[in-house]
């Protein structure tokens, strides 16, 4: 089955509090916490649109208003421009920019969890999709989304989600006995999946989620989806960081700096 991604809508869960990193997010949402210049929100979007996607909804709740100022400004902000202050009227001279992207900001409620926000969402923007993607916006990553789809089409399973290897945070130890055989410094997990949070999903998804603030994506719908055998892992072992803690944005505003950000050389 041959589907054009550009025709494929994103939902991007932009409403959490961000609790963890409150020293970032105390007047924005998490997903508009800069990495280099651009709000990580920004790098996400790039990372679909190098892969063929432009439609995204934008599932916003808590601080909602500083993304919808984000694009409502976008041009003006990455160009010259000329106000009248008479009229009131702004003149674009050069669109500075190449992103041809359509983005739609949702406002589905301040305290609304993860599933909530995609129904919410889905029952007005979905359209007459038969697919979607999904993923939150605090995580980077280099996988190929075209080729998750591709991978998602080609099952008859309702959902496929990333798959990822991380390292660990600490080292490892292969112990014999109170000896030390074997130290590893950040080991990768070889057998140990996680939830990356890049989804691809069948339209027949929104029948497992319920358009109430407390539908968690992670709980009753995806292990309802898992229990009745219609979820598919898409393994990438390259790179993946989500933004959870100030030590993970630092992490990211290194690699950005160094000119070799693994998830801006698609």
């Amino acid at each position: 089955m041959n589907v054009n991604q550009e025709d494929v809508p994103v939902f991007i869960l932009c409403g959490g509090l961000g609790t963890r990193l409150r020293e970032q997010t105390e007047f924005r949402p998490k997903p508009m916490v800069p990495v280099g210049n651009h709000p990580i929100l920004w790098h996400i979007m790039r990372s679909y649109r190098a892969h063929g996607f432009r439609r995204f909804i934008l599932c916003t709740g808590y601080r909602s208003e500083v993304i919808k100022s984000y694009f409502l400004n976008y041009s003006s902000m990455n160009s010259d421009f000329t106000v009248s202050l008479k009229s009131n009227t702004v003149q674009v001279h050069s669109v500075d920019h190449d992103d041809d992207w359509e983005v739609t900001v949702a406002y589905t409620g301040e305290e609304t969890m993860t599933g909530g926000r995609i129904a919410k969402a889905a029952a007005r923007y979905l359209g007459d999709a038969e697919h979607f993607a999904a993923t939150y916006g605090d995580g980077l990553t280099n996988a190929n989304l075209r080729d998750e789809l591709n991978f998602h089409l080609a099952h008859d399973a309702i959902g496929t989600v990333l798959g990822v290897n991380p390292p660990s945070r600490f080292g490892e130890f292969k112990l014999d006995g109170a000896n030390v055989m074997e130290f590893a410094e950040k080991p990768e997990f070889r057998d140990n999946w996680i939830n990356g949070g890049y989804f691809f999903f069948r339209r027949g998804f929104t029948e497992y989620l319920q358009n109430d603030v407390r539908c968690v994506l992670e709980q009753e719908p995806l292990s309802r989806l898992a229990r009745d055998h219609q979820l598919r892992v898409y393994q990438h072992d390259g790179f993946w960081q989500c933004m959870d803690t100030q030590r993970d944005c630092d992490h990211l505003n290194d690699l950005w700096k160094s000119g070799k950000a693994p998830w801006a050389q698609i």
